[in-house]
């Protein structure tokens, strides 16, 4: 049955925005100080321990805004936050959290200090484990960054996000949707999908969301579809067996024998141990010998004198030539 307890609300006007979120002040907290403290840690290498020494006043600062304590262990490489009596924001301990996750992931800090903002999250997504073969991760991730970075700078003004590639993690800080495409980009990428696919269609989907005709109809007429092309178009296979020729027989091929049936069949297997190894050393015994008999012969072919046989008909051609001009010189002489 509808309500009928319809009465006038002053306090409800025109000008007041109802889906404006109001800050979290110490006001708001009617509970008071927490019953128990919260606390993280999180470990850093050790090329950031430089930075994160000049750059711990200003995150501590930030920090004690919101009632938070940190610590910086430079000896074990170790970052902790943790609740204290004047912390009245109960998810401010996951903003920590998320601060210094991203600071041991090389995120500078004044970008890192904008995830204690409402409205603003992180996503820390591994990719190592995407790949096995470490010459294709470094190449798909740096499909990701793409020439002078202009593929990651334009993921980043399509999703208004804050990405950052840096070893095998992605850091991503921003809005939550623009954190979901993101994730999707990198993950195809690492599955070698081009970023640029998903950039053209972050585009379009950024211009068909200004007209406020497609608002409420389906956009998929109007995103690209692209299509994985394959590169070996020959249908054709590499050996073409003719089939018919064949007669069918039912049976599997029979089985190939082991080494084992091989051995009992030439008696070697019931052999003792010394037998086989007189066996071993008498077979090996014989190819020394055949192989130092090819060396004799082609040390002996060296030294086996050549066919004289064979120069006699140049030598008699020779004497010839030989004969001849001294006939022509005599006829010479004559003459004279």
């Amino acid at each position: 049955m509808p309500s009928t307890h319809k009465k006038d609300k002053p306090w409800d006007t025109d000008d007041i925005d109802k889906w404006k979120i109001d800050d979290f002040n110490a006001e708001d907290n009617k509970g008071g100080t927490f019953a128990e403290e919260s606390s993280f840690a999180c470990l850093f290498p050790k090329y950031r321990e430089v930075y994160l020494k000049q750059a711990w006043p200003l995150i501590t600062k930030a920090l004690e805004k919101r009632g938070i304590a940190c610590t910086l262990d430079l000896v074990e490489g170790r970052m902790e936050v943790k609740t204290t009596r004047k912390t009245f924001d109960p998810s401010s301990i996951l903003d920590a959290r998320d601060l210094i996750k991203l600071l041991s992931r090389s995120v500078p800090a004044p970008q890192a200090i904008k995830i204690l903002d409402d409205g603003v999250a992180c996503d820390v997504i591994k990719i190592r484990g995407l790949v096995r073969n470490k010459e294709k991760f470094v190449k798909r991730r740096q499909r990701i960054l793409g020439p002078n970075g202009s593929t990651l700078k334009a993921l980043e003004l399509l999703t208004e996000t804050y990405i950052l590639v840096q070893g095998n993690t992605v850091s991503a800080m921003g809005p939550f949707k623009g954190l979901k495409e993101v994730r999707r980009v990198v993950e195809d990428c690492m599955n070698n999908v081009h970023p640029i696919y998903h950039v053209k269609e972050l585009m379009i989907k950024r211009e068909l969301a200004k007209d406020p005709n497609l608002k409420n109809e389906n956009w998929s007429r109007f995103l690209p579809n692209f299509k994985r092309r394959t590169l070996n178009k020959r249908r054709i296979p590499f050996k073409v067996t003719d089939k018919t020729k064949r007669v069918y027989t039912p049976f599997p091929p029979p089985q190939e024998k082991s080494k084992v049936d091989l051995q009992i069949e030439s008696g070697e297997y019931f052999l003792a141990k010394q037998a086989k190894e007189r066996v071993h050393k008498a077979e090996k015994l014989e190819k020394q010998k055949v192989r130092k008999d090819e060396r004799d012969k082609e040390r002996a072919a060296a030294f086996v004198p050549p066919n004289e046989d064979a120069d006699e008909p140049k030598r008699k051609k020779k004497r010839q030539h030989e004969d001849g001009d001294e006939k022509v010189r005599k006829m010479v002489k004559v003459e004279q």
